[in-house]
């Protein structure tokens, strides 16, 4: 099974063109407060110009309301709706008939990140794990013990759907995350140099997902 990859958090058409032409199946789009937060309006500018070569738009938000989120996705051709904060399973499910689109539920690891999963069983469409920082939803470039990612794999398998992990995965470290066999990575500051994306970043973590696809 190969490797799938979401570069997360492009702020301007640079990036989104950057990305589009790496072998990344999804492409992460953030409408929450952040400092790589961008409005619907741009991106529907960007997409004119940028072919996405089949890649699919993710579309992140932290505990925006139902209505809110089903009309960007009116917007903006989303094939996802990652869910970021602390929304329930109930909200899940009105998000998932609002906009018709599967959605993925980020999970912050901690002690009780396993029961968490339990709780969206049925509902969410995959999980992406990403580390626990105070006062911050994600794009910390910190990572967390990853030697418990095999007992996140174990659960979304359990429930049959696909688990991507996030935080702090860049060049460096990524054949370290590899010996855990995670379905999916996402990155996001780990493919930037100096606030862009950075094709020669993105080539190098490929590579090694390549090498070790081709061992596996």
């Amino acid at each position: 099974m190969s490797i799938l990859l979401k570069y997360c958090g492009h702020r301007s058409l640079q990036d989104l063109q950057t990305s589009a032409d790496s072998r990344a199946h999804y492409l992460g789009l953030i409408f929450a407060q952040s400092k790589r937060q961008v409005q619907p309006s741009e991106v529907k500018e960007w997409i004119k110009i940028v072919k996405l070569n089949k890649k699919k738009l993710v579309g992140v938000f932290v505990n925006a309301s139902v209505s809110e989120i089903a009309h960007i996705a009116k917007e903006v051709p989303l094939s996802i709706i990652q869910c970021h904060g602390k929304e329930t399973p109930e909200q899940i499910i009105q998000i998932k008939k609002a906009t018709r689109l599967s959605v993925w539920k980020v999970i912050h690891h901690s002690e009780e990140a396993l029961e968490q999963m339990k709780r969206f069983n049925g509902i969410a469409d995959g999980y992406i794990i990403d580390s626990q920082v105070k006062g911050e939803w994600g794009g910390t470039g910190i990572s967390f013990n990853w030697e418990f990612v095999p007992s996140y794999l174990l659960e979304a398998e359990r429930q049959g759907v696909r688990c991507l992990i996030a935080g702090g995965v860049h060049p460096d470290n990524i054949e370290e995350l590899l010996r855990y066999k995670p379905h999916g990575i996402d990155i996001s500051s780990g493919i930037e140099d100096g606030e862009q994306k950075n094709k020669r970043k993105i080539q190098f973590i490929e590579e090694k997902v390549e090498k070790y696809e081709s061992c596996s």
